[in-house]
């Protein structure tokens, strides 16, 4: 092949089209909606075994009644409430008790008649002639008394009752001819035992909307299958089938998909007995995006939106075709879920027969300034945490590529298009992506750490529940001095005094010792350049190698406090290569796009690399003095003390204070 064919591939494989309209999401949503069909298309007859989580497709009428007789509440003794009246301790009314005994279950066969009573059980049918019934604790039978000279059996009772006492009459529950559910509710165990009391065996449901579920790409691997470097597992289709069975729906995984325009067609086509398919990835118009092509040869209409002035989500697809949704995602896990929700997940809850969801929305404050780009809506996922002066929310941050994004956020804020920057103290509206917000025990906010992550998990097993937010030693310095939280991880040098985290200390703080962590230089085993030195012979030797290369770590950071004393002045191949995490270091060692950078030593055993001492940090938390008395404040400070949870911190790597 010739040289100018490479160059004109190339730069085919590398152009993109760009969207033809990008247009808002209200307009968006309105082309998609007139052309589709969002009727529920059958409904069928399932047992009630089987119809838990169904939708009912018809109104449920009572062809009895509940209770279908007049039934005591108590035990006790059915009468004639005129009979009783007057009757206390000191003066009781004597009745005559009939000779059967009503347990449930049993027909009465004799009447009630004036100054009479007959034996009846809580449950039991209520006879004639009685229109009440007396509890068997304000009674007492002649039998227990000596004097007793007549034949019959005597009742003698101590408390009056009125017409209807300790009585549910035939009806009260449910009335024959009462419409007791509706067409569209969920059935749940509460739903299902009306059913069966009604002496129901099978319910009249919406048949469930079949959704085929797509993942495309080549760097897609389904979970359990050996992961190239360069790809990621497909969490998508795991998120999206999940999230179509929570709305009624029956997914229908067809699997992955590479970048072959044929087999994605043949895929679509195998579809056709669905009522909707959900395709992630290539919705893109570069030459690698084959998801877009294959559903742009769709008819009537076919594609009608692509492009939304819309961050996440801005790429997303929707096409109809003879009624039927066929959307195309984003690939990125959080660009994915949101845009799902945000335009599919409305029409399959009204093909399931399921009423409109309704959001519960709440105000909450900004804890830090939020950016947001001018010209298209932006949607920011937002966890939320109770402060002494109401809700605060923070952005998460991580990306339309995380998949955590979602799983973490509470809800999220609506950025106007024409809004730059949300100030930081700005209230703003949370749209709470749950039904409701329940509050953790302990709020946990600052830097990462898997010894948190570790006394965390031994704290829910003492029953107490954490909300935590990564935000940096920083952000958790600042949260806690505004009582947004319980307690913050730190780790940062005050390069003054190498003294660890007690500069962040204001008169409102308290810092309670945490554990030591052990920094040094990373580097792939067998790099003869670090293998066998020392840190500082290691580092010396690297700046005079231009062909090695650092990771280096982000401004603000312990860590990059501490590689900028070791480095002076000096500035290594990677010094401006900046990443966030010790985690971050490592991969980039790991996978060769970099030659050595600073870590934690449980982070280098983690990854398989070697390490070179240089110095312990100290990785303690900031407490709000306010909070120090709260119960899980409490139990994580008498937690971090206890012998056995020392021996386990110092198991993982860590150095306790005792140890």
């Amino acid at each position: 092949m010739s040289q100018s064919r490479k160059s004109e591939e190339w730069r085919d494989a590398v152009s993109q089209k760009q969207f033809l309209e990008v247009i808002s999401r209200d307009e968006a949503t309105e082309r998609f909606r007139q052309h589709l069909d969002t009727q529920p298309r059958h409904h069928e007859k399932v047992s009630l075994a089987d119809s838990l989580g169904r939708v009912l497709a018809v109104d449920v009428v009572s062809e009895i009644d509940v209770p279908a007789f007049d039934r005591s509440n108590v035990d006790g003794f059915a009468v004639q409430a005129a009979d009783t009246a007057g009757a206390m301790e000191e003066s009781a009314c004597e009745l005559t008790l009939n000779a059967e005994i009503l347990s449930p279950g049993t027909a009465p066969m004799l009447e009630v008649l004036r100054g009479t009573a007959t034996p009846i059980a809580t449950g039991g049918m209520l006879p004639r002639g009685s229109d009440a019934v007396v509890m068997i604790e304000h009674t007492e039978t002649a039998d227990s008394n000596d004097d007793q000279t007549d034949s019959d059996t005597r009742l003698r009772v101590f408390h009056s009752v009125a017409s209807g006492q300790s009585v549910t009459f035939a009806g009260t529950d449910i009335a024959r001819g009462e419409t007791v559910l509706r067409f569209g509710q969920v059935l749940t165990s509460r739903e299902i035992g009306v059913l069966a009391a009604l002496g129901l065996t099978e319910v009249e449901v919406w048949k469930k909307p079949r959704v085929a579920i797509v993942s495309t790409g080549n760097e897609i691997v389904a979970p359990g299958e050996v992961l190239p470097t360069g790809s990621v597992y497909d969490s998508n289709a795991a998120i999206l089938a999940a999230a179509v069975s929570e709305l009624g729906c029956e997914p229908v995984p067809l699997g992955t998909v590479r970048d072959d325009v044929d087999r994605l067609r043949e895929i679509i086509q195998s579809a056709e007995d669905c009522d909707a398919i959900v395709l992630s990835g290539g919705t893109s118009k570069g030459a690698g995006d084959l998801s877009y092509q294959v559903v742009s040869e769709l008819t009537d209409p076919g594609i009608v939106a692509h492009g939304v002035a819309l961050k996440p989500g801005k790429p997303i697809c929707l096409a109809v075709s003879h009624g039927r949704p066929i959307v195309v995602l984003p690939g990125f896990p959080t660009s994915a879920v949101f845009t799902f929700h945000e335009f599919v997940a409305p029409v399959l809850r009204e093909m399931a027969g399921l009423a409109p969801e309704n959001r519960q929305i709440v105000n909450a404050t900004l804890p830090i300034r939020v950016n947001s780009d001018r010209g298209r809506t932006e949607y920011s996922l937002v966890s939320l945490v109770r402060s002494e002066g109401g809700l605060s929310a923070w952005p998460m941050g991580k990306g339309s590529g995380s998949v955590t994004t979602f799983s973490l956020a509470d809800g999220f804020i609506t950025i106007d298009q024409h809004t730059e920057i949300l100030d930081e103290g700005s209230t703003v509206s949370v749209t709470l992506l749950g039904r409701e917000l329940t509050p953790a025990d302990l709020v946990v906010i600052g830097s990462h750490c898997v010894g948190l992550d570790f006394l965390l998990g031994e704290l829910r097993k003492r029953g107490f529940t954490s909300r935590v937010l990564h935000v940096g030693s920083m952000g958790g310095a600042a949260a806690a001095k505004r009582g947004e939280c319980d307690i913050a991880g730190v780790h940062l040098m005050n390069p003054a005094t190498e003294e660890y985290n007690r500069h962040l200390l204001t008169g409102s703080l308290e810092l309670v010792p945490g554990y030591r962590r052990r920094q040094g230089v990373v580097f792939r085993l067998s790099d003869d350049r670090f293998e066998g030195r020392t840190a500082a012979d290691a580092i010396a030797r690297a700046n005079e190698d231009s062909g090695c290369s650092m990771i280096n770590r982000n401004p603000g950071s312990g860590t990059r406090v501490l590689i900028d004393r070791l480095l002076r002045d000096v500035r290594p191949p990677g010094y401006n290569v900046q990443t966030k995490s010790h985690n971050a270091v490592a991969t980039a060692v790991v996978q060769g796009r970099a030659d050595w950078g600073v870590a934690i030593d449980t982070v280098a055993t983690a990854y398989g690399l070697g390490f070179l001492p240089l110095q312990d940090e100290h990785y303690d938390f900031i407490v709000p003095k306010a909070r120090l008395e709260r119960p899980a404040v409490t139990a994580f400070k008498s937690l971090l003390s206890e012998p056995g949870i020392q021996q386990r911190l110092a198991e993982m790597g860590f150095l306790t204070r005792s140890l």
